[in-house]
């Protein structure tokens, strides 16, 4: 039998989704481990963590189901979900790698301004910092953090913008997350094409002329 017969399409399958429920209950298992030592304590940034650990582990149960029982309906669900969530990622990720310093600045600012006095105040205290970015469009917003901030450097009297230091590895880390991206893009077309080539094979036990 060679690699590219109904059985090693199965077993490819298979193992793709296996990794996918791994992946899926280590993104569950590091919000909760977080979240238990107080590392994070945004709720947001928890719930949207377990979200995708659970919305991942679902499609790869769907997938591991049809790949098992060779059910038409769940891979055809399966193949339009994970090339949806393809274009997405993909998309996300070629924009991580090519954002530059500016568009950086604009998308800290907009999620800076989400977030909830008291998860500013935590994310000061851990980076040692006051306040976003200190300028003419945000001096009114920049005051009122600084006014509130309890980090270790207000005592000594000086202290960094908290958008100076997340901007210093912020190219570093967006580069991270797009390679990341776009890994686990590539991996996911290799999902559709593969449930798309298993769901178009006759399983040989149902025509037990196709051994020989």
């Amino acid at each position: 039998m060679v690699c590219g017969g109904f059985t090693c399409s199965k077993n490819a399958l298979c193992s793709l989704n296996v990794v996918y429920m791994l992946v899926g209950l280590l993104l569950i298992g590091i919000a909760a481990w977080g979240k238990g030592f107080g590392l994070v304590s945004s709720i947001h940034i928890i719930g949207g963590v377990i979200a995708v650990g659970v919305f991942l582990l679902l499609i790869a149960i769907v997938g591991l189901f049809g790949a098992l029982h060779h059910h038409q309906v769940m891979l055809f669900f399966y193949m339009v979900i994970l090339f949806i969530v393809f274009l997405f990622q993909f998309g996300i990720s070629c924009s991580c790698l090519a954002m530059n310093r500016g568009q950086q600045e604009t998308l800290l600012k907009s999620a800076w301004g989400m977030l909830v006095n008291n998860t500013k105040i935590n994310l000061e205290n851990q980076l040692d910092c006051c306040g976003l970015l200190n300028t003419t469009s945000s001096q009114i917003q920049f005051a009122q953090d600084v006014q509130s901030c309890t980090a270790a450097c207000k005592k000594e009297g000086h202290c960094f913008t908290c958008g100076d230091k997340m901007l210093t590895h912020a190219t570093e880390a967006l580069k991270i997350l797009g390679g990341v991206g776009l890994f686990f893009s590539f991996t996911e077309i290799l999902g559709v094409w593969l449930a798309v080539r298993y769901r178009n094979q006759k399983d040989p036990r149902a025509n037990p002329s196709a051994f020989l």
